[in-house]
This record gives structure tokens, sequence and C-alpha cells, in this order.
């Protein structure tokens, strides 16, 4: 999103920004290696200078392709990099983007393909090219002998590569630490709180640990204004990890939290109220870390902590750590100084390292490495047992410690077992799932479960990727805990290795089911962390496993997967499934296809009545809450007669599925939507409600709702009208009243019939007779005299200038005719107000941007869209105009009331044998005949080239 947002920006500029960054601290010098830096400003020290692009810095000489976002992607064929500029005093850097198309060398191929991630095409004949992605996950023993060494009918992709290193979409990670508040009269907390966050699209999960206070009831998050944007109750249930979830984040929101503008606040209600405060920030470090430490006083009404991320070197048993640091330095001078402090690594009191350094009072981030750590250390670490000290030694010296753990979080550690994922892959048609829980203190507890096996187990290991041929690289062998009878393993290893909980974390480690018919494996899955989403499943209970195996008729398959599945007190059902190893088109570059579907439905195959689609997905996972359940398929969950399964396009019936059996009392099926509605209008009027929504507008020193309308404070004659955050204020128009006597109410703008007077006068059967004296309106709901006109009042949209209403008095019926606007000859046509129906040609020509504006007043006006420097009308469609690539004809950019939508053209999957590819067409051809072109709609709003 936002980033995206800048790099296109910055790639529309003239590409030649350079920024110098501001001073940091003299110990970020001594570690330039450090793989893990401070996202924050001032981020490089003095002397060293770089480039900012679409909101990332890269250090001088650092080459990239920048990344648009949706639907355009990363532009393989730009490589932007950070040129170094002298100047007398200074050296600083330019970017400088160009095409690398021309640089691609000629083939002499007729079969050539475009890999993923590459620019230039490859010949595919004889060669074994991997994706650039792949030859990341090698290291330098496994390059040297992969070509030699490497058996050709071993599984290149379960250990060469990992498929999808991240679960799910694209994530962008935050860190805050949360300490007791110091400029207040009342007595500070000597809580310190970490809070790990991490945001997809605009879903914002977090995790919380929290030590030296009592139970949190409440956590808030503070936007730019210190106003709680976000409140949190925390649920009695949970223990010293709290998880929650921020969904659907406004568009503000999400700026100010790429902009480290947002703050959390945590506050307890049991004894004394204590509350701890910190700001959310980006951290470069979060994605390597797989150490944490939450540092802490002991003195009391401290104020201050600290936390430490931590990671191991790949190769080398190194240990890199930063630390954030808050409250520790207490200095009142505007101007920053340099405070020093020392860094303790030590075992039960015992100093095993010390280092000393100064950091300054404006940024008290420290980095370091503590080199060669010996076997010792490295058990101690494993072991939860290393303590982190820093002290600062000025005057005030303050001190704050925590032990080193194994990083913490809501996360799931968790595996699906595949045939296709074997080492030598197969089509079993069997499944194997596994959950783990790491604990502090280095011991990892598994369940484990396989089904659809061809034959007996022999071994379940978790191991590292294959070194060399007919050699698995086993660390722990499970197999003693295995039961036959169950198809399940439960059990727990206390003596896991640092460096192997390093690689936990890291998504480095395999789980093998070796069988009598295949003693290599049967079975494989990689073991990764799923991120928490936020869903009411209960992940720490093995999931459902899905397989061909449990399909009726039973499918041979590589593929297989698992499932959490729930249903909550409003008896809606929340589902997570993870799938591996779904087979894909043979081309590599053809998966754009759905990949499946996910389905409920019954086992008894008789009915299909009762199959409900829960959606469709890509890659690896689906998930989300199904509302309207039948209560047919609810009393199948809790007979336990349902099933969840994922169908593909090779087998539509079903490619995996098993069997969910969920306890429920749902009766009556999942409550009415009506329900919820009603539900949903008890918040309109809570002003805390409606200020999270980003369509409430604010008037009068009051918050309305989208679509309300009311009569303003300054003026009963006007009638206004919330529309999304604007507010839209009409006159009132006042029948003509026919009646001889009226009175004017106080409350209201028109003046009405003397009821009391008119009822002596009339008698009571011509009463019936109502129509005759005029009209209802079902917009504004009034009764319009015979022979009146009026501008109609339609809801959310308010009065609608350019349509007028009369009342025929005859037969009370209403007659609504559009306003003709004359022709204009000019070519920039203006309203007067915004309140006027045509526009009309001005004195002289506005600008665009003056026409743009104009048209915002207007509620009844087509909106007109800015992509790049052009102005589009409504329904307008064109090919977008990028920057060193030209244009792009494979995405159709429109203009959508005011909204800019792009989508890419999807390509069909090809059947035909002999494919062909030119260069001006987006999809690949069949040579004897083209098939039609069926595209797939991926609606994505291109916010980047929109701003004015």
């Amino acid at each position: 999103g936002m980033l995206a947002s800048r790099a296109l920006r910055c790639l529309l500029c003239a590409l030649s920004c350079a920024w110098w960054l501001p001073t940091g601290t003299a110990s970020r010098l001594k570690t330039p290696a450090l793989p893990i830096q401070s996202e924050r400003e001032p981020v490089p020290s003095k002397g060293l200078a770089g480039c900012s692009f679409g909101g990332r810095f890269y250090s001088l000489e650092e080459a990239w392709h920048p990344d648009l976002g949706e639907p355009f992607g990363v532009m393989h064929c730009v490589q932007c990099h950070c040129e170094p500029q002298k100047s007398r005093r200074k050296v600083s850097g330019k970017v400088n983007c160009r095409n690398i198309k021309q640089d691609c060398p000629t083939l002499d191929c007729d079969d050539s393909v475009l890999l993923p991630g590459h620019c230039c095409r490859t010949c595919q004949k004889g060669t074994h090219a991997l994706p650039q992605t792949q030859h990341l996950f090698l290291t330098k023993d496994q390059e040297k002998g992969k070509e030699d060494d490497l058996h050709k009918s071993y599984n290149d992709r379960s250990y060469l590569s990992s498929e999808d290193t991240g679960l799910g979409e694209s994530r962008t990670d935050f860190v805050a630490l949360l300490t007791g508040v110091t400029d207040s009269w009342l007595p500070s907390s000597s809580g310190v709180a970490r809070v790990r966050l991490s945001l997809s699209r605009t879903t914002l999960t977090f995790s919380v640990t929290y030590q030296r206070i009592g139970r949190p009831s409440k956590i808030a998050i503070l936007d730019s204004d210190g106003t709680p944007a976000f409140e949190y109750k925390v649920p009695k249930g949970q223990t010293d990890m709290i998880c929650g979830v921020w969904k659907n984040l406004a568009k503000p929101l999400l700026r100010q939290l790429q902009s480290e503008q947002l703050r959390i606040s945590m506050t307890t209600s049991m004894g004394r109220r204590e509350e701890v405060v910190g700001k959310i920030i980006k951290h470069r470090a979060l994605f390597a870390e797989t150490f944490s430490s939450v540092l802490t006083s002991e003195e009391e009404n401290a104020g201050m902590g600290g936390i430490a991320l931590l990671t191991l070197s790949d190769s080398e048993n190194n240990l890199h750590f930063i630390l954030i640091l808050q409250g520790l330095i207490r200095h009142k001078d505007r101007e920053p100084v340099l405070v020093p402090i020392r860094v303790q690594l030590m075992y039960r009191q015992h100093v095993l390292r010390e280092i000393r350094s100064n950091i300054t009072s404006n940024d008290p981030d420290f980095a370091e490495v503590l080199t060669d750590l010996n076997s010792r250390e490295l058990f101690w670490l494993s072991r939860g047992q290393l303590e982190i000290s820093v002290a600062t030694e000025d005057q005030d010296p303050r001190q704050i410690s925590g032990f080193i753990t194994g990083r913490k979080s809501c996360d799931t550690i968790q595996s699906v077992m595949s045939s296709s994922n074997a080492l030598i892959p197969g089509k079993t048609g069997g499944v194997g799932s596994a959950i783990f829980n790491l604990h502090g203190n280095g011991t990892l507890d598994y369940q484990v479960q396989v089904a659809g096996l061809t034959s007996d187990i022999v071994g379940l290991t978790i191991e590292l990727k294959p070194r060399r041929r007919n050699k698995r690289s086993v660390l722990y062998d499970l197999t003693p805990e295995y039961s036959r009878e169950t198809g399940q393993a439960t059990g727990s290893l206390s003596r896991l290795e640092a460096r192997h909980i390093h690689m936990l974390l890291q998504n480095e480690l395999f789980i093998n089911v070796a069988t009598a018919h295949s003693q290599e494996g049967e079975l494989r899955g990689q073991i990764k962390v799923l991120p928490y989403s936020g869903l009411e499943v209960p992940r720490h209970e093995l999931p459902t496993p899905l397989a061909g195996h449990f399909v009726s008729p039973p499918v041979r398959t590589g593929a297989s997967g698992h499932a959490w599945v729930s249903v909550d007190k409003q008896c809606h059902l929340h589902y997570e499934i993870i799938v591996a190893g779904l087979s894909k088109t043979e081309d590599v570059t053809m998966n754009a296809h759905l990949h499946g579907l996910a389905e409920i439905g019954e086992l008894d195959d008789s009915s299909t009545n009762h199959k409900r689609l829960l959606t469709g997905f890509y890659g690896s996972q689906a998930q989300g809450v199904l509302k309207d359940m039948s209560i047919e398929l609810l009393q199948h969950l809790d007979q336990g007669t349902a099933f969840i399964q994922v169908s593909t396009k090779l087998n539509p019936q079903g490619e995996i599925r098993g069997r969910v059996h969920i306890s429920n009392s749902c009766k009556l099926g999942a409550p009415a939507e009506v329900e919820e509605a009603e539900f949903d209008d008890l918040f309109l009027n809570d002003p805390e409600e409606l200020k999270k929504d980003p369509n409430t507008c604010f008037f009068e020193n009051q918050y309305h709702a989208h679509g309300s309308r009311w009569t303003p404070s300054y003026d009963k004659c006007f009638t206004c009208s919330c529309q999304k955050r604007t507010v839209i204020c009409d006159p009132v128009i006042c029948p003509e009243l026919t009646c001889s006597r009226t009175i004017q109410p106080e409350d209201k703008c028109c003046a009405v019939c003397d009821e009391r007077r008119e009822t002596k006068d009339i008698k009571a059967p011509e009463t019936v007779e109502e129509h005759l004296e005029g009209c209802y309106f079902e917009g504004d709901q009034k009764m319009h005299a015979p022979g009146t006109t009026w501008h109609p009042f339609v809801p959310p949209f308010g009065y609608i200038k350019c349509a007028v209403c009369t009342c025929k008095g005859s037969t009370g019926e209403v007659h609504c005719e559009k306003v003709t606007c004359p022709v204009l000859t000019c070519s920039h046509p203006v309203r007067r107000s915004p309140s006027d129906c045509c526009k009309e040609c001005p004195e002289e020509e506005r600008t665009p941007a003056g026409l743009e504006h104009t048209d915002m007043m207007q509620a009844d006006g087509p909106r007109y869209c800015k992509f790049g420097k052009n102005f589009y009308q409504n329904s307008d469609s064109w090919h977008p105009w990028v920057p060193l690539v030209g244009e792009m004809k494979c995405i159709n950019c429109w203009c959508d009331h005011g909204v800019t939508k792009c989508q890419r053209k999807q390509c069909p999957v090809m059947t035909c044998s002999n494919i062909t590819r030119t260069e001006s067409s987006c999809c690949p051809e069949c040579a004897e005949s083209l098939l039609a072109n069926n595209t797939l709609v991926f609606p994505a709003i291109i916010r980047w080239f929109s701003h004015s």
C-alpha cells in the first residue's frame, strides 16, 4: 500500500532524489555488517549517506527493482541504483533507474520461457534453471555440491526452496515498547510490555507479552492526536500472552501507522490502576528476530524498560542484537547528549560478556554483535538462562535486565506433510499434520497425526534440508512416541539446541514420515510459522486433516492439508485452511489460475443441497467467516457428518477432504442478518463508534453517520446530509399552502395548515379523500400541496438538484423529471455554485484542478479521476503509462465515479502442447488455434496516482 504508493511517486518524479540522513549513534559504526538494522530515522551514523525511495532507505551502491504494488508488481526490467554524489563537503546519494531489458542476451532456441522474478527469457531445453528466489535458500556447501551429489529424482522443491516462505499475503511487521508514564503527577508503573504487530491489507493483528505489571484489562491504540482510535477489552481467560485483532483500518490511520504516529496504551483495572504507553515503530530486525528479551527495572514506579531483538548468524555462532530502550535516559535539554552505557551478558549473576559504548539521548537504540558463542553459552541460550543487562554510567545510573528466550508471539508453528513434497515425490492421497509449541526453557511440545499411508510408519523425524544424495540430516526422532492405533504422536523435546530454535522460527526445519514402502519418506512438510489471523479458531488443538484418502471415491493426489474450524455464539463458522502440494500446471509461468475452492458440506452424497462454497483461493491458505449457515449444515457439524474439502480444476468433486465434528447448539441456524443490522444501529449514535467509521462526518461539534440527515443548529430552513465525510446542506423548499389559515411551528422551517380550524370546517366523509389535498413523497416523507414543485430528497444523496418533482393535485401522484441542461461549447465548463445543477461556460478557461474541486462539491455530478498528470471522465478506460517501462498494455485502468481501478489481464490455462507468445500480446497462445480469452477480474483501487 503506502510503500508501493511512494515507490510509484518516486518513479514518476525525476528519479533523482537524494536525502541526507541525520546523525545516529557512534556505536553503530562498529558493526556495519549487522544484518538487522532499525528502519527508523535516523538510520546510519554521521558520514554514511544513502537514498530514500518509495519509503525505504538504500545504502550507497545498492541496487533494487522497484515494487509498485498490485496489480503492477515488482518491475523486474527496471533496475534502480543508489549512486554516490560527491560535493566539496559531503557524499550524498542519488537514485538512478534504467530499463535493463535491452541488456538481455539473444537466445538461440525457440522454446524460451520467462521465469517468475526474471526480466530476461531463458532457454527451456537442457537447462535446469531455478527461479532466482530458489538460489537464496542454498548455502555455500549446497551450491558447491548440488549438481554432483543430489540425486535427480529427489524433489528439489521441498529442500532447495521454500515454495512460499511467507504464508498468506504480504505483511508489514511493527513493534512497540510500552513503559510507565513519567510525565504525570501519579506514581509511574514499573511494568514493561512488548507488542508485536503485523499488518495485512487493512487488518492489524497484535501479540502482547508483559512483565512487572498486573493482568491488563484494556489495550488502546491512540492516533496522532492522542484520541483512542481502537480499544480492545482483554478477555478474562487470556494468560501471559494477549492476542487481538483490529480490522478495517481507515486510510488516514494506515498512513499514521506507516509513518510511526500511532501509540499504544495498556491499562490494568485490578488493584492500583497502572498504565504503560509506547510508540508503534517499524523495524527491519523483526523479520530476522528469533530470540527476544523484555528488560525491566528492580525499582518501584520505575517508568523505564527495554526490549532486545536477537538472532544468530546463519553460519557462525554470532549473536546479533538490537536494544530498544525507553525511560533509561531522562534528559530535559533540547540538544541531544551522549550517555555512556554498559551492556552485559550474564548467567546466574556471572558476567560472561561486557560491551561499553555511548548512546544519544534522542535515539537510545543500540546495535551490537557478540561473536563466537561457545557451547556453554549456546546451551544456556537454548534453556532461556542467559540474561542481558543494560546500565547507564552517568550521574544518575539506572539499570534494566531480562532473560533471553525464543521469540514469543500468537503465531502458530505448524506443518502440513504431503506426498508431493516428499524427497522422492509421489501421489498417495495421504496426509500428515503437526502443531508445535515452543516454551521459554527450550522445550518443544509436538502433536502429529497421519492418515492414508500405503504401509506402516518406520520413522517420524524432524530434519534439516538434505545436504547430499541419500543423506538426510535427522535432528530429532519422534518415532517412539507414535501410536499405530491412533495414528498420532504426542510428546515434548526437552533438549532443543539454540541453533535449532533459530532454524525452527526461520521456517528452516522439516518433518518427515518414512514408511515400509517408502524408506526415504512417504510424506514430508516444511515446519512453518503461521501468522496469527485474529480468527476464533482453536489453533492449540490438532486441526482436521484433509486428504485425497478421505474423498469418496478416494483420490490419489500429492496434495494434502489441514483445517481449524469453529462455530461461535452467533452460529457463525470460522475456518482456516492450509494446503500443501496442490498440483500446478507443468509450466511454472502459468500458475495464475485459481488454486482451489474451499467448501463445506455433508458426508451423505445423495443430496448436494447442503454443500456451501467457503472461498476461492490462491497460494496455500484460505480463511474467513461464514455467517449464513443453514440449520442442516450446523446439525451435520454437530453430529460429525460434515466435511471440509478443497476442489480444484483437476478434481472438481474434491481433491482433499476431512471430516469435521463441532458440537454446537444452533437449533435455529445462524441468526438473520437483520438482527446484526439492528445491533449495529445501537452504535449509530454512539460517538465512540462513529469516530471509528472513516465515512463519519463531523459538523457543529457532533458526529453524524454516513447517509444520515438532520436539521443544522445554525438555520432550521436547511437540511444537511452526510455523504462519506462530506456534509452537504441544502435550503428547504416550502410547499405552497391552499388552506385559509396557517401556523408557523417553532421547530419547523415551513408553515403548516392550522388543523384545529380546518377539521371543524371539513365534513367527516371528505377526510377519506386525502390525496385531493396533496401528495405524499417517500423520499422526504412529507406531504406536498397540489401544484407545488420541489427538488426530491433521496437518502443518502440528499437533494437531487437535477430533478424537479410536481404534485398532481387531481390524482395525488408525484411526477418527477430531470432538468435538461443547455449544450455548452467551451472545453472546461464550471458550476457557479455547488448547489447549481447545470454548468456554465466561464469568462476564462478554468484549470482542471478547479474543475475537479467544483465536482467534488456537487453530490449529483459525475466524478473525475486523476491518474498521473491526466484527468479522466467517469467510465473512461486506458492503459497506464509507467516511466522506463512505457504503456502497460496488459493492465487496464478505468474511472469509476472518481475512483481509479486497475486490473491485470488474466490469461487462460493452456491445454495445447504448442504454446507461443509474441512480444505484443499479454498472454501465451496456442499455435494451432487461439483459445477464447477468459479473464479473471481483480479489481484493485489504485491509490498512488490519484493524489492531486
